[in-house]
């Protein structure tokens, strides 16, 4: 796989505080990938280095397989950007708005196919003054795809969105990937992050904990399963690393299948918080 970013050491420090720590992390062309981590775990500032805002201390960075920090326009051009905390100009409309951001780029999205995949048609003519914070928030979704980029970087992008306006974005994400589009992302929604990732990493005191894919992180696979039952009038619960065989000896016990039988391996939230408990 072609690597979109590759990061070895990366540090940045304010005054006695490391926000981040020794950051390694290889995302190929094409990934879905997602940062996950409690506030101040160094994920927004990690985001910030990788597209250009902020200088590092120290460490190797390659984005697009220039460094961040002396890449030049052309390169700009290929990036997306949607950060926590955007301006923009009160007084335009939404349509004005995407429509000035699309002259930007020589292959931009129409504005309008833009609207609609953020689910803001109906406020093409709405000032931005006018819009709630979801609805500014998919305006600065709308932003940061225009341009058509080859990597997109996402912090907490939907953050203020109901859950229609999620589920589009996730459709966007898709199909942005199903095009090529490599998409780093940040976002305190577990759900999110198994629904849209290929991998995630766990960021915790500007370190990564853990990193691998939703399905396997910290050993879900290989965790041991609880097994449920109802017996009689008792619920009755065992922990083991081979359900399959504790469901044989119940149902050949029993002289069937267990009444309210339900095999359960670790969530992506159960893990999540038995790393950040024990790296804090």
């Amino acid at each position: 796989m072609t690597t979109a970013i590759e990061v070895h050491g990366l540090r940045k420090r304010y005054g006695d505080t490391r926000a981040v720590d020794g950051v390694d992390l290889r995302i190929g062309e094409g990934e879905v990938f997602a940062l996950l981590g409690p506030n101040g775990a160094g994920k927004t500032t990690t985001v910030e280095i990788l597209a250009g805002f902020r200088d590092r201390d120290g460490g190797t960075v390659a984005v697009l397989g220039e460094d961040p920090q002396r890449a030049g326009l052309d390169w700009r051009r290929d990036i997306g950007i949607v950060f926590q905390d955007a301006a923009d100009v009160a007084a335009l409309s939404v349509i004005e708005t995407l429509r000035h951001f699309a002259r930007y780029y020589p292959r931009a999205r129409d504005p309008y196919e833009v609207l609609q995949s953020v689910g803001l048609e109906e406020k093409a003519r709405a000032r931005i003054r006018t819009l709630s914070g979801g609805q500014r928030r998919r305006l600065d979704v709308g932003i940061g795809v225009i341009g058509r980029p080859r990597l997109l970087f996402l912090d907490e992008p939907t953050t203020g969105f109901d859950p229609e306006a999620r589920r589009r974005f996730w459709a966007l994400i898709r199909s942005l990937a199903g095009d090529g589009t490599t998409i780093l992302l940040t976002t305190h929604y577990l759900d999110e992050a198994e629904a849209l990732a290929d991998r995630v990493a766990v960021v915790v005191a500007g370190r990564v904990a853990a990193c691998g894919d939703p399905a396997s992180l910290g050993g879900r696979t290989t965790a041991h399963a609880t097994v449920r039952w109802q017996e009689g009038e008792t619920p009755r619960s065992v922990r083991t690393d081979d359900p399959g065989q504790l469901v044989a000896e119940l149902t050949a016990r029993l002289g069937g299948t267990p009444p309210g039988l339900t095999i359960a391996r670790p969530t992506l939230e159960d893990v999540y918080l038995e790393l950040i408990g024990d790296r804090r």
